[in-house]
């Protein structure tokens, strides 16, 4: 509770218990907190050192008020942090002026082998402060599906994720049941027709892009810092974006076994939706079919009953339906 005012576990013990007593001497101290006196001995000096503790006329230890001394560390510690704040804008200029003279060696960083570039594709993530926006494509060399822990600790610190996934890469195994996990967690999803690459943006200040895979040798990525191909990878990233199809996370929920199994409701079923989803994201039928495990045969006939359903007569107006009253 106090270790961000410098405080370890001991000192912080010894500290609450004197602060629920008008005083208490060494030994009932360690009697209390069952350690030994020494160690006791050691946090009340380090307690008395930070204005927190006082010994008494007779020997024995009281805590100053919390409101008074905890009070004037954490004033300290804000002070503290308004400085470095201000040495982060001052460090930032010098280094943008210093980036604005680097040589291109110096602004593009090539990175060999598999674990090079998992540990530079984490690293990357943890750099964002705003934002991390990608392209998933297929194969998966050095990432595979789930294999990215990261994510949901940058979403959950409020970093904003925007992913983009290329239509066929989604049939690839594992890919669809992450891509489901993501949105649940608050990641921005859309497909893509297609994309030209890979690509991890962090804010508009590092960019990771993976070089093709030669058979026989170790993959490769590039490491791009602020400079003018960044800025055009910023760019396609958000002309790409502009064009997608969203995904809807809930869409993509979890099925029941009631809703799997029925089949001629007046509605469309969480299975319906799913996969019209998909299949209004490119998806093919065999690829939507393998995702939802699913014959092929129930998924046709799951869709000649909506469009049934819509009392239309292709899957182009089935689509279009779909969309218009909130099916997908």
């Amino acid at each position: 509770m106090l270790g961000a005012l410098g405080l370890n576990p001991d000192h912080e013990a010894v500290y609450c218990v004197l602060a629920g007593r008008t005083q208490a001497s060494l030994a009932e101290l360690a009697e209390t907190l069952h350690v030994p006196t020494f160690a006791i001995e050691v946090a009340l000096t380090h307690l008395t050192a930070c204005g927190l503790v006082k010994s008494t006329l007779d020997g024995a230890y009281a805590a100053a008020p919390p409101a008074v001394a905890l009070g004037a560390m954490i004033s300290e510690r804000q002070a503290e942090l308004r400085s470095a704040e201000l040495a982060l804008v001052t460090l930032a200029e010098e280094h943008r002026k210093a980036m604005a003279d680097r040589t291109i060696s110096e602004l593009i960083e090539v990175i060999t082998g598999v674990e090079a570039i998992r540990h530079r594709f984490a690293q990357i993530q943890h750099a964002a402060r705003t934002q991390v926006r990608s392209f998933v494509t297929a194969p998966f060399v050095a990432v595979p599906p789930g294999a990215n822990p990261v994510e949901s600790q940058m979403v959950a610190q409020g970093v904003r994720y925007r992913v983009a996934i290329d239509r066929s890469a989604l049939a690839e195994p594992g890919v669809a049941a992450e891509t489901m996990e993501s949105l649940r967690q608050g990641v921005e999803v859309r497909v893509a027709a297609s994309l030209p690459i890979k690509l991890m943006l962090a804010d508009s200040e590092l960019a990771l892009v993976p070089l093709t895979v030669t058979p026989g040798e170790d993959p490769g990525a590039v490491l791009l810092h602020r400079s003018g191909l960044l800025t055009a990878m910023d760019a396609l990233f958000e002309t790409v974006w502009r064009h997608a199809h969203p995904l809807d996370a809930s869409v993509l929920g979890d099925l029941t076994t009631a809703d799997a199994g029925r089949t001629e409701a007046d509605t469309p079923t969480a299975l319906d939706r799913k996969i019209l989803a998909l299949l209004l994201a490119g998806l093919t039928d065999q690829a939507v079919a393998t995702q939802l495990d699913l014959s092929l045969r129930t998924l046709q006939r799951r869709l000649r009953h909506l469009m049934d359903l819509a009392g239309v007569q292709s899957r182009m107006q089935l689509g279009w339906y779909a969309a218009r009253h909130d099916w997908a």
